[in-house]
């Protein structure tokens, strides 16, 4: 028993007795992955921004942003709050 190495899993070959679907029972798939564009190989951190920029800029449902625009300046308001910067700025 060497005190670098990792011990390796397992692997069993089970299939399931009553499963007569197609594809793979054990896949773990997001409920929306065929409808985001974020997900999948993707090269670069510069792919990966422009994905999620124009994901969030065709977005059909503008409830949807303008409650994260909400709760993104309530949490910075509180940040503010915590590290005491004056607030009084902002108000006249």
């Amino acid at each position: 028993m060497g005190l670098l190495k990792l011990r390796k899993n397992k692997k069993f070959s089970y299939s399931p007795r009553y499963y007569k679907g197609e594809g793979n029972p054990y896949e773990i798939k997001h409920k929306f992955d065929e409808h985001r564009v974020t997900i999948g190989n993707n090269s670069g951190l510069k792919t990966k921004i422009d994905n999620a920029w124009n994901d969030y800029k065709h977005n059909p449902n503008k409830e949807a942003d303008k409650r994260v625009l909400i709760i993104v300046a309530i949490l910075v308001l509180i940040f503010l709050v915590i590290i005491g910067f004056d607030l009084s700025i902002f108000f006249s």
